[in-house]
């Protein structure tokens, strides 16, 4: 079965960094798009960033341009988040997403904390 498993949240000072990881089962991962969402307390999920499936093309929230990187190791099925330069703002649970005919699959969520 499908599963997205995401790791590497934490807490962190306001202008630190942290890297996500999501390793994906069950499909297989270099045919497919990954995205990156996250959801704030009393907020929607959001899209942070998108990966194509060859890594060739990312696309970014507006929010999040400058300071985060998505990319992707299609080797070990997994894809990254590189966030730096954090603020309170970005405090979230982040998810990761595939889309495979005909839902969307998320994994559990990994928190992440920007705080002093």
């Amino acid at each position: 079965q499908v599963r997205l498993v995401e790791s590497g949240g934490g807490l962190v000072q306001p202008g630190g960094s942290l890297r996500l990881s999501c390793a994906a089962s069950g499909f297989t991962f270099s045919r497919y798009d990954m995205r990156w969402y996250r959801q704030a307390p009393g907020k929607e999920r959001e899209l942070v960033a998108a990966i194509t499936s060859a890594g060739g093309s990312a696309n970014y929230a507006d929010s999040v341009k400058g300071r985060f990187t998505i990319s992707r190791d299609n080797a070990k099925n997994t894809v990254y988040l590189q966030m730096s330069s954090l603020k309170p703002e970005d405090t979230a649970v982040y998810y990761c997403n595939v889309f495979l005919e005909p839902r969307f699959y998320w994994g559990q969520g990994t928190q992440v904390t920007v705080s002093s």
